[in-house]
């Protein structure tokens, strides 16, 4: 948390006087030209200090000034991982930020545990439509970079650039966990927030060849616990959104395989999508599987870029 150090280099406003005082008491009268250039001497020094203050507080390397807080940095391993606030974290005519009072889930696609608990993910939980496992391992490139490393990575920076904006963001998950959680309890997460809005990060394991990000929105569900029907409208709405600034902030096309050239597939079998009562939507960031997607997906400036794009998305869509 910033402090204040505005006190720690306050000089005594008396002290010069004081020296001046006591060069002409001991010089007596004879001496007045001395103690003029005694008290010449101490002014001096005390803008000589004052310059120093002015010095230190503009490289705030003194305390001077209250320091900026330590940006959060999601993968401490890559020295260009920090997130990057948006340009868009202008403050309102009213003061605060543009998605001050807003909440957002992100919701980070599986756990890295997942591997050590096949056990437990494939327990099978109700999702309304039917039942389904509990998670999954996810995927990963031909180099063995998992999809569950990637989501943490760019939900993490997701956290930063949304947190920058002003917005309350929860994870349903940060790798705190042996394992999960289960795709209704990443729905109820996002319930429960009240959530404005919730995403779900992701990365495909479709064929090389296929290539490109897409962004999954609910269908029209209604069965069992699950219903639908009033998220549909604004979660298409979201997605449409994450499409636009996703490829504008990337530079990367939707996906070629999947959508139609549209960047949006709808889906009625996820679970996630399913149980949720709140605007929710996958963002699947692009192929694993394919070398050349796979080299962007490993790449941690262009995982900020994602980040971006999916948080400008966020951004236009809670903006109206």
């Amino acid at each position: 948390m910033p402090y204040d150090h505005r006190n720690d280099h306050r000089t005594p406003p008396a002290r010069e006087d004081r020296e001046a005082r006591g060069a002409r008491r001991a010089l007596g009268s004879s001496g007045t030209q001395r103690a003029r250039g005694t008290r010449t001497g101490a002014l001096a020094r005390a803008g000589a200090v004052a310059g120093a203050l002015a010095a230190c507080t503009a490289l705030a390397g003194c305390g001077g000034g209250s320091p900026a807080a330590a940006p959060k940095s999601p993968d401490t391993k890559s020295p260009d991982a920090k997130a990057t606030h948006s340009p868009t974290a202008t403050p309102t005519s009213a003061g605060t930020l543009p998605l001050t009072g807003r909440t957002v889930v992100v919701d980070p696609g599986h756990n890295p545990g997942n591997f050590q608990h096949s056990r437990e993910i494939n327990q099978k939980v109700d999702i309304g439509t039917t039942r389904k496992e509990c998670d999954a391992t996810g995927t990963s490139t031909n180099t063995g970079y998992t999809e569950a490393a990637f989501t943490l990575d760019v939900s993490h920076r997701l956290r930063d650039l949304l947190t920058s904006l002003g917005a309350k963001v929860v994870l349903t998950h940060d790798a705190d966990r042996p394992f999960g959680p289960c795709i209704d309890e990443r729905a109820r997460t996002g319930n429960t927030a009240r959530a404005d809005a919730v995403v779900s990060v992701h990365a495909d394991g479709s064929a090389t060849g296929n290539r490109g990000f897409h962004v999954i929105v609910p269908a029209r569900v209604s069965s069992g616990a699950a219903d639908t029907t009033r998220i549909v409208g604004p979660s298409r709405d979201l997605g449409e959104a994450v499409v636009r600034h996703f490829a504008r902030a990337t530079g990367t096309a939707p996906s070629n395989y999947i959508g139609s050239g549209t960047g949006l597939d709808v889906r009625d079998d996820l679970g996630g999508l399913n149980l949720s009562t709140v605007p929710k939507v996958f963002v699947e960031c692009g192929n694993m599987r394919d070398p050349k997607d796979a080299a962007l997906l490993a790449n941690a400036a262009w995982r900020q870029k994602a980040a971006q794009g999916i948080a400008d998305g966020i951004g236009t869509y809670l903006k109206g």
